[in-house]
């Protein structure tokens, strides 16, 4: 592992020093404009399997990569109309944009969904070593995962094993960077742009110029429209990786609520499916709840499936003791919530979603 302390006079022999490393397969820890972030070859299999390694847990969130601009990024995704407007208000910047995967990188760097995060930063130093590499390259943090943001090298080296210091081969130090944020990343493979980690106002404004819209992003509600039961499903699951971390570490209650088929099961089952829960997933409308076990990369944990259609009576409803399942890796989901949240008043759910018929096959979501 080397560390180069940057300055003007080695600027543009530290690129250098730095395509030469990730050519041959190497990892490189450079600043940006937000946080450290740790560059691997991204159409390099080796270096992204030494990078997965690297960052060790991550309960398969995708990676992301930078590229210079637009036209390159055209090479890896497929870019609507969301994606477009994004770009044009907000990139070069601290934005992640995700799109539709095409091809061209080594497997690992897009997600599960076959989708990709782009970045083009704002930052000399990463565009520089994109162009004189000529590939993109990941645009990922170099923290461990789970660990102290990284804003300088000691926030990285201080809290890495030895098998992951021996896997860096080239450290960029250029001191302490601002305590900026991470990259807002925004998914533009919906009806809708969700948000997966940034401010919900800024994202509002990605979105519309429309007042009332953006005041409904204000208040935390977001609205998407599912044309099909994959897309339900695939909804929930990005919703469930969004809030991995609330799960693992306090548990996830999810209340839904909408008319008979409305799709509130076929949500679940997306969740089920995130979880690699490969049981049969119904509603469970005659014994109120059902408990399925999952394990997910490196979790264990379990998924309660609970329907209170047919109670309305509050002490059958407090017998269930629901605010009891609640515990760190326990996904807990309440079909009809509304039938609970009056009787139960000490559980909160950390989503709420309604689901509404639109036509065939295709259903609104709201989410707060």
């Amino acid at each position: 592992m080397k560390i180069i302390k940057l300055n003007n006079q080695n600027y543009q022999k530290t690129v250098q020093q730095a395509v030469d490393a990730l050519k041959t397969g190497g990892l490189v820890i450079f600043p940006t404009e937000t946080v450290y972030g740790i560059g691997a070859d991204a159409t390099n299999s080796t270096a992204i399997n030494k990078l997965l390694d690297y960052k060790s847990r991550r309960e398969g969130k995708p990676l992301s990569i930078a590229v210079v601009d637009q036209s390159m990024a055209n090479k890896y995704v497929e870019l609507n109309d969301q994606a477009k407007n994004l770009y044009r208000r907000f990139l070069p910047g601290p934005y992640t944009v995700v799109s539709r995967y095409k091809k061209g990188l080594a497997a690992g760097v897009a997600s599960e969904f076959n989708t990709l995060g782009i970045r083009i930063p704002d930052h000399k130093l990463v565009i520089e070593m994109v162009k004189k590499l000529d590939q993109p390259i990941t645009a990922t943090s170099a923290n461990a995962s789970g660990k102290k943001r990284p804003y300088t090298i000691d926030d990285i080296l201080n809290n890495l094993s030895h098998k992951q210091k021996n896997l860096i081969d080239l450290i960029i130090d250029a001191g302490k960077l601002p305590p900026n944020e991470p990259s807002i990343v925004i998914d533009t493979t919906l009806s809708t742009p969700l948000t997966l980690r940034g401010n919900q106002e800024i994202f509002s404004m990605a979105k519309s110029s429309d007042n009332s819209l953006t005041q409904t992003f204000e208040d935390k509600t977001v609205k998407l429209v599912s044309n099909s039961e994959n897309e339900t499903q695939e909804i929930a699951g990005k919703l469930l990786l969004k809030h991995w971390d609330d799960l693992s570490q306090n548990g996830l209650v999810i209340g839904l609520d909408g008319e008979l088929g409305a799709g509130k099961t076929v949500f679940t089952k997306g969740l089920a499916r995130f979880l690699n829960i490969s049981s049969i997933i119904n509603s469970p409308t005659y014994s109120y709840v059902k408990e399925y076990d999952f394990v997910r990369h490196q979790t264990k944990g379990k998924l309660f499936h609970i329907d209170l259609w047919k109670i309305d009576d509050p002490q059958a409803i407090q017998q269930l003791q629901i605010p009891a399942l609640v515990s760190p890796n326990h996904l807990i989901v309440i079909e009809w919530w509304s039938q609970l949240k009056n009787s139960v008043t000490q559980l909160k759910t950390d989503l709420n979603i309604y689901l509404e018929v639109i036509a065939k096959n295709k259903r609104s979501l709201i989410i707060k």
